[in-house]
């Protein structure tokens, strides 16, 4: 009904057109008939230039053709001799006629063209105003589900149709649908889902011959179908011209991409929230080690002593030791438990540091180290910018025992200094904080791309 009434809205617009450009010449013949005997008939047959122009500027090509066809028979009928009839006697009324038809019929086809492209003009912008205001209304979503009401209600509205926005999942779900609920068959979700499986056009007067009353439109990011977008009419009409799927194929792009910034957005906020949670996490560990390892010290001290006191249960002593170093070295995987940055490379100065892999390269070559050098520079590493103190790092490389043997840990920063600073005389890259203890000036590759 929609189809035919439209098809009749058209046809009375045709007609009017012609109508209207009979009435034009009409006019410019009456005006002739008026100025013809103070003016003569010579300058008459410019008067129906102005008809034909604004025939063809308001109907069109056909329009504006009867009026130059219609002018041609008007001024032979009233302006040329022997007047009241269409017989032409003199060979300059024949010429003049036929010159009046001939610049008629090009004015015509001028004015019909520059009526074209105002249409097209017309309609251009009207399309671009259409998608722009889609995406409009979709920069404030934040949501799939958001996205969808959206875009459905908008799309129903432009097309007046029925439409239902079908999410691309490990099985195909209507997100939104509009105006009001609607649902899908068994028939239809399988032409949903060829959709969204190939990517191309499926359902009711489309290429592909499926039972459905929908009409399925993929939804594309890139070369992904990450939805599919389904069209109906209530009276079974196709619910997309011919002439609308360009417009249509560029709402839906306004569609996916806004889909695809609300799940990059998504990934960038579970991105910070997982690394909020292990930076809190890597706090709370780096805290609870350093409450209880005092403890832990004064313990293998007092150990200590009373094994060189000489007492009698020196077995109960040494249990005492052993488990107090036992309990040093889980807690120091703990803490490193807490480092999110161990899989990951770090760069600086040229320095590539893969803990993963155990490799440390300088400007692209492999450097050798020994496994203090490693240990020290890996303890650094796992903590980039942080300085950790002589005691930490002796502690880490070479055991608690070694914790006051600074010249060893001296010794592995100068070996480290020569194999990786540019110069070692002023380095860069390790830096002593006196007194307290070295800090890596380095960064994660991932950061440093951010």
């Amino acid at each position: 009904m929609v189809g035919l009434t439209e098809s009749n809205r058209s046809a009375a617009a045709q007609a009017r057109a012609y109508a209207e450009a009979i009435l034009l010449v009409a006019a410019s013949t009456i005006m002739g008939l008026l100025l013809a005997p103070r003016w003569g008939n010579s300058a008459v047959d410019l008067l129906y230039l102005p008809a034909v122009l604004a025939a063809g500027v308001l109907g069109g090509f056909g329009p504006a053709l009867l009026a130059a066809l219609a002018s041609a028979l008007a001024y032979n009928f009233f302006f040329t001799a022997p007047h009241m009839t269409f017989r032409i006697d003199s060979a300059n009324d024949i010429v003049t006629v036929v010159v009046l038809f001939a610049a008629a019929a090009l004015t015509s086809q001028l004015a019909s063209s520059i009526r074209k492209q105002a249409r097209l003009a017309e309609a251009h912008a009207a399309r671009n105003a259409t998608i722009a205001g889609l995406a409009r209304r979709l920069l404030t979503c934040t949501s799939d589900k958001e996205i969808a009401d959206v875009a459905t209600r908008e799309l129903a509205m432009i097309f007046d149709c029925n439409a239902l926005l079908v999410e691309n999942g490990r099985e195909p779900r209507v997100l939104s649908s509009a105006p009001g609920q609607m649902g899908l068959g068994p028939s239809d979700f399988a032409a949903a889902a060829l959709t969204l499986d190939v990517g191309e056009r499926a359902g009711r007067g489309l290429n592909r011959a499926v039972p459905t009353e929908w009409q399925f439109h993929p939804v594309k990011a890139g070369s992904a179908v990450i939805a599919a977008m389904a069209v109906a009419r209530d009276d079974g009409a196709p619910p997309v011209r011919e002439d609308q799927i360009q417009l249509l194929d560029n709402l839906l792009d306004q569609v996916a991409l806004a889909l695809e910034r609300a799940r990059l957005e998504g990934e960038a906020r579970e991105f910070t929230r997982v690394r909020e949670r292990d930076r809190i996490r890597s706090v709370l560990l780096s805290s609870i080690g350093e409450d209880l390892r005092p403890s832990l010290s004064v313990i293998r001290d007092l150990a200590g002593k009373l094994r060189r006191s000489g007492v009698d249960d020196k077995e109960s002593v040494s249990t005492i030791s052993a488990e107090a170093a036992k309990l040093d070295r889980y807690l120091s995987n703990l803490v490193d438990l807490g480092v999110e940055q161990d899989q990951r490379p770090l760069e600086a100065e040229g320095v590539t540091i893969d803990l993963l892999k155990r490799a440390v390269m300088r400007d692209g070559d492999e450097v050798h180290l020994t496994p203090k050098e490693f240990a020290v520079l890996a303890e650094l590493a796992k903590h980039p910018g942080q300085v950790l103190s002589h005691a930490h790092l002796l502690r880490t490389a070479w055991g608690p025992a070694q914790e006051t043997q600074a010249d060893y840990l001296r010794v592995a920063v100068r070996a480290l200094r020569q194999k990786l600073e540019r110069d070692p005389t002023h380095p860069s890259l390790i830096i002593n904080e006196p007194a307290v203890g070295y800090r890596l000036r380095a960064r994660y590759d991932v950061e440093a791309k951010s």
